[in-house]
This record gives C-alpha cells, structure tokens and sequence, in this order.
C-alpha cells in the first residue's frame, strides 16, 4: 500500500483491473459457474485477453481453451478466475503460483458446508497460495465485477452498467437483489464485490482499493459481521475521508433468548449488540441505513455530489394532505422545519392567494400553476433559516408538471442549497419524471423517501465533521499520573480479583483528575466515626466488598447520617448484614453526602465490546439508570466536538439547559468528565468497565458519587492501543528538537488540521527539482484527495512526523505500513531552505523509532537514482542500496529495524 505518492498502482490492481484472465473450469454445461462467467467474459465483452482451460474440451463456446494453465501461451495472468469443485482448489492454486498467477477468484460453491473436511482444505489452499504469494478473493461468493472494462466475473445472470458506485457485500443474495434493482433503475457500478468467505483478502484490503479507485465516487456496504475491527474501521475511515460511503448492517438485535443479566456494570449491561457497530460508524464519517430502500436514496443523492448544510428544511406544496406526510416524516427523523424570515413570510404574501399557509410548510394551493411554484421556491431558498428545500407537486386542474419541472431544473442551477422534488402520481406525470431522470434532479415520488433522503445527507454532513476529528492530548496543564493508575490495578490482579476495591477505583480517578466526591475508607465502626468526624456530617456508608459493583442491589448502602451515633449503628449494621451474606468484605467506604440544589444526576461510563473495544457511555443516571435506557455511545478517544456530539444524542441533555428554577449545569465540566475518562481507557488497557454513577452536575460543576471498575489481564504480545478500533493520536512521539545551528522546532504526528501548513510548504519550500525527488512527477501543489491522505491519517498503520517552527513546517517523514504488517514503506521531504543542517537525519530517526514501537521489521522505499543527496542520507542512515526491481531510474533502498 503506497498513499505517499499519486503513482504507484494499488497492490489489488491485478484483481479489480486485469490485463489477462484464466477462467479455469470454462464449460459450456448449462446453469453451471464456468458457463456463466466464461459467458458473461465474452459477452461484456472484457477489454483484456480471455483463456479458457478445461480438460475435456478444446474449445468453449467457440473459443479455443488451454487443459491446464501450463498451457497458456502467456505467463503471469492478471487474474484466474476458479469455477471448479472445492476439492480441486488446492492443486490449481499452485499451479497458479507456479504459472505466476497474481490473484485469484474462487467461486467454487461446495465451500458452503462448514466442516472439519471444508476447512482443513481450504488451510491447505490457502497456504499453498501464501507460499507464492497468490491473493485470493473467496470462495463462496458471487463474484467480481468491474463492468467499465468488460470484467463480470461473477456467476450473475443480467445486465449491469458502468457507473461511479461500488457495491461491496457479504451477501451473494443481496448483491444480486441490488443488482437487479439497479438494472431497473439505470443505477452503474465502477465495481462489485461480494466477499464470501474471506479467506485471504479481506474487506479492510478491498476497501482501501475502493478509497484509491479514480472510477468509485461512492461505496455501498452491506455488511452480516465485521470480524477484526482494527483493520475494517481502518480501511473504512480512509475509503470514508475521500468518497460517501453508506452501510446497510443486519443484526440489529440479539439473537433470541441472548440475555444481557451475566453483564456486571450499568455501562455494559446499557449497550446493545447494535450500539457499538452504530458508534464506529459515526466516528468512521460512513451514514448507517436501515433499508435497502434508503440505502439506494442515499447512495444515489451523495454519489451524485448533493450535499446540505444543516437539518433546516422548507416544505412547499400545492396540497394540504401531501404536506402534512412530509412534515409528519420530518418531525419523526428530528428534521428542523424552522419558522420562515419574516422577509420570507412577507415575500410569499406578495405572490401567493391569501388562503393556504405561508410559512413553514407553504401551501400554494391545488392549482399552482409553474409561476406560483417557482415564486414560493424562490422565496425559501433565499431564506437564511432555510437549508434545503422540498417541493411536494401533485396533478391537479391548473397544474402543468412538465413546464414546472423545466422550470425547477433551472433554479436547481441558480442555487447552491439542496432542491428536492416530489412529483406524487404515475401516468399524468409520466413525462415530466422522464424529464427531471435526464436533468439528474433530486426528485422521489413519496414525500416520505424525500425527507429521508434529507436526512440522511444531514446525518452525513454532521458524522463527516465527527470522522475528521483527531483528539491529542488534553488541553489542561494537568497530566495523568498513568503510573500510580497502573499500580492499582496491577494491585488487583496480582490478588486474582476482576474488580477495583474502593480505595483502588480512588485511586485510578484521582490519577486522572476526575472529580470524587470526598470519601475515606475504613474497616471498622470507631474507624467509621472518626472519618465522618473528618468529612464532616451527614455522611454516606458504603460496603467495599470483592465483585460488589452494585452496592444498593445487596442492601450495602446507607445515606443521609445526620450524628456519630447514626454513622456508628449504620457501620454495625453494615458490617453484619455483610457477614451474613457472605460477602468478601475489603472495609467500608465513608462519603461525605453530596448534596445540590440544582443537581442532575448522570450516568458517564464504559465498557468493552467484543469486536470495537472500549466505548464511552452517557445517560442520565441514578438507580433507575436500567429502567430509563437512556444512552449515547461513541468510540475512544474523544475530544471537545466528539464529547458534544454524544451528549447532544442523549434524552437527558435537555435537562442540562436552564428550566424553571434551575441554571443551566456546567457543561464545560460534564465534557472534561467525558475527556479524561476517554483518556483513561486510551491509556489503562486492563480496564474492562467503568461505571461513574450517579455523577452529579449542577451549574458549580460535575462530581462523581459512586464509581465501579472491573480489570482484565493483557493479552500476550499486546501492542500499545491495540485494544482500540480507533488509534489516539500517538502524543509520546511529541519532542523538541534543534537543527545544526541552533534553530528549535518541534518533531510531532501529524494532525488534519496541518493541511493548509502541508500545502504551503509543498508549494513554497520545495523547489521543482524537490518536488520532482519527492513526488517522482510535476508537482506544483497537492490535490485535495491527497492532501486528505497525507494529514488525516490512520496512526495504527500510517505515520508522518512533522518538524514545525512555529507555522512553518520544515520538512516530514512518513511511512505506510504493508499488506504484510511486518515491513513499511517510507518518504521523506525536507524544505531547501533546512536542508543539510541535520534535520533529514532526525526525522528519520525518529520515524525509525515510530516504526519500532509499531513492531515492524523492515522500512524500504524507492528513491530517484539521480538524488544524489538522498542516496548518500540513506547510506549514512544504514539503508541497504539497491537496484530497482522494476524500474532502472529509482534505487530501492531497504534497512533491517
């Protein structure tokens, strides 16, 4: 994988853009797999060369076919395309290898049965394609397609047409459900893929080709499970940064008689199955549908380049009744339909009959005719409240729908807001619907599939903000004190326990400058009075007692001790009720009461899902916490924007604003909660789940009154982050460094936000003969794609290191991790004006140190043989100087980690 320059071919080319193709198992058999896709080959007709092989048979449907691949007149084919019994597949796939096949395609259907026989076969196919290092897509799937060049390689029987979406599935039936609705519809595909089994190329591989892929404007993803998260949410966040990706994902609700009562927090026992998968969506920038119906809108209206601001929609109408359906919609997918500008309002008074409404929805009446739509259109769209538009037409007496259609295609050019259009019929409109198809208008024929064609684009423009979001440290002075954090647990596990003690969770939150309310542990009654002596009265008694999270469900909680005396009998009693349940008693916990006024009560949490890893939870909270089911979920590690965005998606945000009597709470401290437990699950691996319950916040601040946490062991040969699907910003790279003549400047990741820094110093640090070295190729200034994929990286397998003084950047090294995750591959640029004062020599050091941390073995790269300078950089560096495999004008230089 090469993101550092424009140039270099994707390593999936052979696969998706073959030269050559083998068909192996080419018949003429009716309803078999090698009839279809030899057929469906000749017929597209591919614009590459075709071989059959078949053992029986010297030609297929009048092509000569080869008996074995040894055969061909050609060696390393592009791609064989594998339409035999599973039994077979091991030897032909060495004989692949040995023919230098690049990829291969293997449709065999007797893969379907998962049994020992299956699966030991498909090991022993799979290695023999790793010992040649043969790719291979399947089996047990569908096929490949990428119709713009002829290759349906896929048992599918129908038309498909070239165009800008790619549709990638796990499903062969639904594949060919979309398909078939795509035909249609005239909707084209610049590729489909449909996984199967995955074997070897995974969904994460296909993806990142799809986000390189010139001819893929968007992705349609139809997803059953997600398998290795770290991987898939990588590839998706790449593909998701340059193209609108949409996922339909099935299984949104446990399987029956799953139950959730074995969960041992209030923030794992909050998730469904569903909650992760839909958080990792939203952090990846990709909008989630639930419908193949609004999957094929969605996919359509942002292929299409309609994109929105906001969530403000107009609604116009030349009908009561069909008005209402699209506000009633609206109103059920939170669509603002905001009052009109009073400019607004007086503008329509001018043009349109007294009667109807003239405010958000307008009506125009039953016999609008164009003049009176295009009046009213007008008038919203120059609305400042106004996002988008919709304008509902229904055939009446005195309507003309072709000439209001001409007439809609004309504003649609004239503005820059979003114009949908709901022409309601079929035979009188017939004509018009054919006339806005041919224009490209944004049109349905519901108003419900039009505001939810809105809203997803809003839903879009929103998690498209969230995905660009890259959280480094935290802003405040106030570092975490990991160690004392770690000891803790560590504290725990070494006496074989899976939940912190009071005096541990203490701990943990007080390293992380989260805010506790004032507690002492003790373990026996005189203790007990002395500590509510110290705190000061009332005061709370709590048991701290092994795998107790849930102190009240065991009748362990105590409140409101107004004098000694209390405090003295509610520990006796504490303490034998203790005893006779059994309980491993650690002490107990004395609390000062916490008590405000204007006090809400909030649930901030975590736990870990199976698949995604840690997320953070957020809800209201107290002990009816399970009851209410009020939680929002995102994805570690969070920032300002993200914390904001999760507390806006939860019903008890409305009560954090101002009501009755009540100032609105400190948000700035409810979001520093949320930061610093992001922080803490970033940087304590071990942590399981988190429960903050109740945090109390109130206009002073936000204070947690009881915590709970439960502890893991790690993995063995666990990797810094790994448990996370989505990697921190690798802030222990961050130093200070000088260069030769004593300028300071600072060596850091690099961050999104750096594009504009990046930009200008391509354009104006480096000399033509610079970017020539550095880009192989006359490059003047980055294009937008690639400046995306140069800052918004993915740390878990990319990295570029910036040396910055100030806002200047003097120079950047990168590396991109390869397919094999054993090696990567590296760049380095250093602006004239820096260069040799030393600094090529510490940026690479320093990214051999990133390298490392990232257990990578080998860092290789192509530089210009004429770069002299760099050539000799290299060679001081310990690179080994190579001749280039491939091309007589670059070295391949290549140094052992």
């Amino acid at each position: 994988m090469d993101i550092w320059t424009a140039m270099k071919a994707h390593y999936l080319t052979p696969l998706f853009q073959p030269k050559s193709v083998a068909v192996i198992g080419a018949s003429e058999t009716p309803e078999s797999v090698g009839s279809r896709v030899f057929r469906n080959l000749l017929d597209a007709p591919f614009k590459g060369r075709i071989y059959g092989v078949n053992l029986r048979h010297p030609t297929v449907y009048g092509e000569r076919v080869y008996a074995r691949l040894r055969d061909l007149p050609e060696r390393e084919i592009d791609l064989a395309v594998i339409a035999t019994a599973a039994r077979t597949l091991p030897q032909l796939l060495r004989e692949c290898g040995e023919h230098g096949v690049k990829t291969a395609l293997v449709l065999s259907r007797d893969f379907v049965a998962v049994d020992s026989h299956n699966r030991a076969l498909l090991n022993e196919a799979m290695q023999e394609a790793q010992r040649y290092g043969l790719r291979v897509l399947g089996p047990n799937l569908l096929g490949l397609m990428r119709p713009d060049i002829g290759l349906i390689a896929a048992n599918y029987q129908g038309r498909v047409k070239p165009g800008n979406l790619a549709l990638l599935s796990q499903s062969s039936s639904v594949a060919s459900a979309v398909l078939d609705w795509a035909e249609a519809h005239e909707v084209g595909f610049s590729n489909v893929v449909s996984l199967g089994a995955a074997a070897d190329v995974n969904f994460g591989e296909i993806l990142d080709y799809l986000s390189q892929d010139s001819r893929t404007h968007g992705i349609l993803l139809y997803l059953e499970d997600v398998g290795e998260a770290r991987g898939f949410m990588s590839a998706l966040r790449a593909a998701a940064r340059t193209k609108p990706v949409v996922t339909l994902k099935v299984g949104r609700y446990a399987e029956p008689g799953v139950s959730s009562t074995a969960a041992r927090t209030h923030s794992e026992r909050l998730i469904g199955r569903d909650d992760a998968f839909d958080a990792a969506m939203r952090r990846a920038g990709v909008l989630r549908v639930s419908t193949m119906v609004q999957m094929s809108i969605a996919a359509r209206m942002l292929a299409a380049n309609y994109r929105v601001r906001g969530r403000r929609l107009a609604v116009i109408s030349n009908g009561y009744g069909v008005g209402r359906m699209a506000v009633d919609r609206a109103r059920e997918l939170q669509v603002e339909l905001p009052r009109l500008d009073p400019a607004t309002i007086a503008r329509l008074d001018a043009v349109l009959p007294p009667i109807g409404s003239h405010d958000n929805p307008v009506d125009i009446l039953g016999d609008a005719p164009p003049d009176r739509f295009v009046a009213a259109t007008e008038a919203c769209l120059a609305d400042p409240q106004i996002d988008g538009v919709m304008v509902l037409l229904t055939p009446q007496a005195g309507t003309d729908d072709l000439l209001t259609a001409e007439r809609m295609i004309t504003l649609r050019d004239q503005t820059d807001k979003l114009l949908l259009l709901v022409w309601l019929g079929d035979k009188k409109i017939a004509l018009s619907r054919k006339r806005l198809d041919r224009a490209k208008m944004a049109y349905f024929t519901a108003p419900e599939h039009a505001v939810e064609a809105f809203a997803s684009l809003a839903a879009y423009a929103h998690i498209q903000l969230l995905s660009l979001q890259t959280p480094g440290p935290l802003a405040s002075r106030d570092a975490p004190d990991v160690a004392a954090a770690r000891a803790a647990i560590r504290r725990a596990l070494d006496a074989g326990r899976a939940t912190l003690d009071a005096r541990e969770t203490m701990t943990v939150l007080e390293a992380f400058h989260i805010p506790f309310a004032a507690s002492q542990t003790v373990r026996t009654v005189d203790e007990a009075v002395a500590a509510a002596v110290k705190l000061g009265l009332p005061v709370a008694l709590k048991i701290d007692a092994d795998g107790v999270l849930h102190k009240s469900e065991v009748e362990g909680v105590l409140l409101d001790l107004h004098t000694l005396d209390a405090v003295a009998a509610a520990a006796t009693q504490l303490l034998v009720e203790s005893a006779k349940r059994g309980l491993n008693l650690q002490g107990l916990v004395v609390q000062k009461m916490h008590s405000r006024r204007h006090g809400r009560e909030l649930m901030i949490g975590a736990a870990r899902d199976a698949v995604f890893g840690p997320l953070i939870l957020f809800g209201a909270g107290g002990e009816a916490v399970e009851l209410f089911d009020d939680v929002a979920v995102t994805l570690p590690p969070l920032n300002d924007v993200i914390a904001h965005s999760l507390i806006r998606r939860s019903k008890i945000a409305r009560a954090l604003g101002p009501y009755r009597n009540h100032p609105a709470a400190n948000m700035e401290a409810v979001k520093e909660v949320l930061l610093r437990l992001s922080e803490m699950v970033c940087e304590l691996p071990e942590l399981q789940e988190i429960d903050l319950n109740p945090v109390v916040v109130d206009e002073h601040g936000a204070v947690a009154v009881d915590a709970g946490m439960t502890v893991a062991p790690l993995p063995a040969k666990f990797r810094r982050y790994s448990h996370m699907a989505i990697h921190p910003y690798p802030s222990h790279l961050v130093r200070e460094g000088q260069l030769r003549d004593g300028l300071a400047y600072t060596l850091r990741p690099i961050r999104p936000e750096d594009a504009e820094m990046e930009q200008r110093f391509v354009r104006e640090e480096l000399s033509e003969q610079s970017r020539f070295n550095r880009f192989m190729g006359t490059v003047k200034q980055l294009t937008k794609p690639l400046l995306v994929r140069l800052t918004q990286l993915d740390y878990a397998r990319e990295m570029a290191l910036i040396a910055v003084a100030g806002e200047q950047m003097l120079g950047v090294a990168r590396f991109s991790v390869n397919p094999d995750f054993d090696s990567c591959e590296f760049a380095i640029a250093i602006g004239d004006r820096w260069q040799g004062r030393g600094l090529g020599n510490q940026l690479m050091n320093a990214l051999f140190e990133a390298a490392r941390g990232m257990e990578l073995t080998t860092m290789e790269g192509d530089i210009l043989a004429s770069n002299s300078p760099m050539l000799g950089l290299m060679k001081k560096l310990g690179f080994d100087i190579r001749p280039h495999p491939d091309d007589p004008q670059l070295k391949w230089v290549v140094k052992r980690l």
